[in-house]
């Protein structure tokens, strides 16, 4: 997480002025966000996941346990961090409250320093889970997602084409006589071209849900969610071509490399597999690096044809 940008707050609570007093208190060292409703919370949330949510309890049609219920209920938003504000103050309410997943209380009227601490106290946590998270996501070498990244993102955006019936492409791509370069420049120099190489690969993917891994010592994957086959094997020729007209210095010399790439794109429906899906990927790289390497081996005929129907 960038260290100069605001963390985000959502305040829910059905009373301008409460409103009005939380964003006096916490603008200044925070972005915050209003929700006047249940509804209008979960809408929130749905387009902006904040950092820190502070949960009114009473509220007209969609109380603050309810909205924690759905919060809680839901992948994308169960580990956003809550904390009620409320004027209850009985133990059965805030027992209840903390069972339902709420980390703390802040009662009202407001107490601008207890807001403050209690805000702060929280947000500092957040920042440390999210910075270890963060880490436990990223490869060490390429600083590009490692395994664990991708395949959590493979699991989303898989159930995401699923819902909304688009096409999903998978490029998977290894270095050719990787072993040789290594054993030829030595193991520094491989490292120097893994990252090179994760850099041009990390370029390549362009969007914001395109995501670039690496997933093995020398192998990478970009997954193109919204993407036609076309598209994919465009993606995969710029990148193989930049590969190839890329150089490094080692010592006096100059080096180069190539990487093979295959290209599979799909248009997922009930019962298909993921798994299957990167299998058929990493078939088709096979496939490029048996046939000559430095090329994209995609679909079958004129590899043009847009989602083929996974065998």
């Amino acid at each position: 997480m960038d260290s100069t940008a605001k963390q985000t707050i959502l305040v829910v609570d059905d009373e301008k002025t409460n409103l009005a007093l939380l964003h006096h208190i916490l603008a200044s060292d925070y972005n915050v966000i209003a929700a006047k409703s249940g509804q209008e919370a979960l809408d929130r949330v749905a387009t902006t996941l904040p950092d820190l949510i502070l949960l009114d309890i009473v509220m007209p049609g969609m109380d603050g346990f309810d909205i924690i219920r759905k919060l809680k209920d839901n992948p994308d938003t169960r580990n956003i961090p809550v904390i009620f504000i409320t004027a209850l103050d009985s133990e059965a309410d805030e027992e209840k409250g903390l069972e339902l997943g709420a980390l703390d209380y802040i009662t009202k009227p407001f107490k601008e320093a207890i807001v403050r601490t209690r805000v702060r106290n929280h947000m500092q946590i957040v920042h440390q889970m999210r910075l270890i998270e963060r880490l436990g996501l990223l490869d060490p070498l390429t600083a590009i997602a490692n395994r664990r990244s991708f395949d959590e993102h493979m699991t989303r955006e898989w159930g995401s084409a699923l819902r909304e019936h688009t096409p999903i492409s998978l490029l998977m791509m290894d270095v050719d006589k990787f072993k040789t370069y290594n054993d030829t420049h030595g193991h520094p120099q491989g490292d120097v071209l893994l990252k090179a190489l994760a850099k041009l690969i990390a370029a390549a993917a362009r969007r914001p849900r395109d995501i670039a891994a690496r997933i093995g010592g020398e192998e990478f994957v970009i997954l193109c969610p919204e993407t036609d086959h076309v598209g994919a094997l465009d993606i995969a020729e710029q990148l193989r071509a930049a590969v190839a007209a890329m150089t490094l210095p080692a010592g006096q010399i100059s080096t180069s490399t190539t990487i093979s790439i295959g290209v599979v794109t799909h248009l997922p429906a009930e019962g298909d597999s993921p798994q299957a899906f990167i299998e058929l990927a990493d078939k088709r790289l096979y496939a490029a690096k048996t046939s000559g390497r430095n090329r994209v081996v995609g679909d079958p005929g004129t590899n043009r044809q847009g989602p083929k129907t996974i065998n």
